[in-house]
């Protein structure tokens, strides 16, 4: 599984170029990104990919030196579960 970095935006896409999977993160500031959406494919649940993408995500964040706002209710469930990555979101 090959993740496309963009941006504002972690996806997976099928090799006719379709998004099969999406976080998407639009900044608030220069400092500070909204995770505001989360999609995966009816092909690719029950895999884990979604928390595949936030984990990816969390990474990217943390390795830009930003923080997150989570408002996308699978990204604050994730941040919940994974304590680790407390540093990258916004208190």
């Amino acid at each position: 599984m090959e993740f496309i970095y963009r941006e504002n935006e972690i996806a997976l896409e099928s090799p006719e170029g379709k998004t099969l999977a999406r976080v998407t993160f639009p900044a608030l500031d220069a400092e500070t990104v909204e995770i505001d959406h989360t999609f995966v494919d009816d092909s690719l649940r029950g895999q884990g990919v979604a928390g595949k993408l936030l984990e990816a995500a969390a990474a990217e964040l943390r390795k830009r030196g930003l923080k997150a706002v989570p408002t996308c209710s699978y990204a604050v469930k994730w941040f919940e579960k994974h304590p680790e990555y407390a540093d990258v979101k916004k208190a």
